[in-house]
């Protein structure tokens, strides 16, 4: 099987891994964490402003392919401190609109670079 990978030219990637990856009509996108494009560095502020840069660096990744926050069918949060979720929720919330995609928000002990939070997400393509 070849696989049909999206790269988007503003968002980054800590690793060899592409940014998304087709399945069909699904894309799942890999998570982002608060890189800035710019200086592949961590995004300074609190959560509220690392929730910003990742769906900034998903939503780039989706235009990449062609998508929007329309397309979006799950997300997933991974959190390093719960007590960030109300943060979080409140920049979510502007990201999408009514009916929300299902979301899974998980509280884990440390994630890539220092980063307080990461956002995956799978859109798939409308018919």
């Amino acid at each position: 099987m070849s696989r049909r990978t999206v790269n988007a030219l503003n968002a980054a990637a800590v690793g060899p891994y592409s940014h998304a990856t087709w399945a069909g009509d699904l894309l799942f996108c890999s998570g982002q964490t608060p890189l800035d494009p710019g200086t592949g560095k961590l995004v300074d502020g609190n959560v509220a402003d690392q929730t910003r840069q990742c769906f900034d660096n998903l939503f780039q990744v989706l235009e990449a392919a062609g998508l929007g926050s329309d397309d979006v069918v799950s997300v997933n949060v991974y959190l390093t401190d719960m007590g960030d979720f109300g943060q979080m929720n409140e920049i979510y919330a502007t990201r999408f609109s009514s009916p929300y995609p299902a979301r899974t928000t998980i509280g884990c002990a440390s994630l890539p670079l220092g980063a307080r939070i990461e956002i995956g997400l799978t859109a798939k393509r409308q018919s």
